[in-house]
């Protein structure tokens, strides 16, 4: 009886919608909510015994925007879009506003979780370890040679690099992130009693090394950029 109910109140809907009193998104989430009510879907039978229909994908956020930077690696930040995404999920668009205000929303979150995995988390990772400031900067230096995490991580940065030199959003993001990272470098070259201005080019020496082996990741064998680490690190802690 309720999903009667239901689908005469989507009709309902949907004669709205053609009469033009119900906007076209607020009509999908109306539908895609009472469809998912009770586990009813359109089209389901209430007769005992019949088939049930089959589960109803369950995504969350971080589902959209996995997929999102999924797409925005492999293609460009122009398809990522709604139903690009919907698509590849295998879902309605509707589903997508239940989440996200607009495709704004989700480009913003998209930099925001790169933001966190990639600077915020690993900076606290590192002042978590306690460990000493040169040894700090040596586990920094070695950031781009550790396997596929560093290369798929180094692949959604370069990504994030190109969609900021056309998108103002995304090129504020970037100038934060690479002011934080200088930023933390910098005080570990204080603490092993660098000046300010010493510190600074030290960490400037160190960022620009760590982006540079992101850019060149298929120059050299590993012996050579084992050998390059090295030379930076000795140039960068001489001194101290």
């Amino acid at each position: 009886m309720r999903g009667a109910l239901q689908g005469a109140e989507s009709r309902i809907a949907l004669g709205l919608l053609r009469c033009g009193a119900l906007p076209s998104l607020e009509l999908a989430v109306l539908i895609e909510h009472d469809f998912a009510m009770d586990g009813f879907t359109t089209g389901a039978s209430d007769t005992p015994g019949a088939e049930a229909p089959p589960p109803k994908i369950q995504l969350t956020p971080a589902d959209w925007i996995t997929a999102a930077t999924h797409v925005l690696v492999d293609q460009s930040i122009d398809a990522v879009r709604v139903d690009v995404l919907a698509k590849l999920l295998k879902v309605t668009r509707g589903s997508f506003y239940w989440h996200f205000k607009d495709r704004n929303d989700l480009l913003a979150r998209i930099l925001t979780r790169w933001r966190d995995a990639a600077t915020e988390r690993v900076i606290q990772r590192f002042e978590d370890s306690g460990d000493k400031p040169a040894n700090l900067v040596r586990d920094l230096l070695s950031l781009p040679s550790r396997g596929r995490v560093a290369r798929d991580t180094a692949t959604i940065e370069l990504a994030i690099r190109a969609w900021a030199r056309r998108d103002e959003m995304a090129r504020q993001a970037v100038d934060m992130v690479d002011a934080k990272r200088l930023g933390y470098i910098q005080q570990c070259f204080v603490h092993l009693g660098c000046a300010e201005v010493e510190a600074q080019s030290r960490a400037f020496t160190v960022y620009g090394y760590i982006i540079g082996e992101s850019l060149l990741s298929a120059q050299g064998t590993e012996a050579q950029r084992l050998a390059w680490r090295h030379f930076i690190e000795r140039t960068v802690l001489a001194g101290i």
